[in-house]
């Protein structure tokens, strides 16, 4: 299997799964500031220049969320995706899709918001785009918080590629310290931020 990866990206979800799974991997580093994921070679694989992709053999995949499923569901042996038709192969799907469908995008429009120049950020414009993002976040976090109920994992009671998904987002959100409200999603995030593979994937 071959990763095309750039730090700071979603690329991080996929190198951490491979890395809790613990099977070899070929990593391809890109470096996105000398525009690498713009290359022939690279717009073969992925034709929008984007990071993650995986090749799998005849497979290649370029979302997160689907190399994490892949992943997850190719080497079952190492349990980090409940069995179809368990009881908890439904709760796991839903809470993959709520990380990336409704959580994510609006955590990265804060995200970009920050990033603006300060006079940009500043404005009476970009201040009420911020606020109409944060009331659209809170009812998220108090789902999610909910949801999670304190519990150490999303599903199953054991780590699945769900709390990769989930934690990875929290994770930025948590830097843009939106989770101040959410203690218990903080000390998720936080839990998870210290296994070993996580180091090894954001810092190896």
């Amino acid at each position: 299997m071959k990763l095309y990866f750039a730090p700071r990206t979603r690329a991080v979800r996929g190198r951490w799964i491979l890395e809790e799974l613990g099977v070899p991997y070929e990593l391809v580093r890109l470096d996105l500031t000398r525009q690498e994921n713009l290359t022939p070679e690279y717009l073969a694989v992925s034709p929008l220049g984007e990071v993650p992709a995986l090749v799998d053999g005849d497979v290649t995949l370029l979302e997160s969320l689907a190399i994490c499923l892949h992943l997850a569901d190719k080497f079952p042996e190492k349990h980090l995706a409940p069995p179809p038709g368990s009881s908890e192969r439904g709760p796991y799907y839903q809470w993959m899709a709520f990380a990336e469908v409704s959580l994510d995008p609006v955590v990265v429009d804060i995200y970009r918001h920050a990033q603006l120049p300060e006079e940009q950020k500043a404005s009476a414009s970009a201040n009420e785009a911020l606020a109409k993002l944060k009331t659209r976040l809170t009812p998220l976090l108090d789902a999610l918080d909910a949801g999670l109920g304190g519990r150490e994992y999303l599903v199953g009671g054991t780590f699945t590629a769900a709390d990769v998904v989930m934690a990875s987002i929290l994770h930025l959100a948590h830097t843009l310290k939106l989770l101040d409200k959410h203690p218990r999603l903080f000390e998720y995030t936080l839990r998870h931020a210290q296994r070993p593979a996580v180091r090894r994937a954001v810092m190896g």
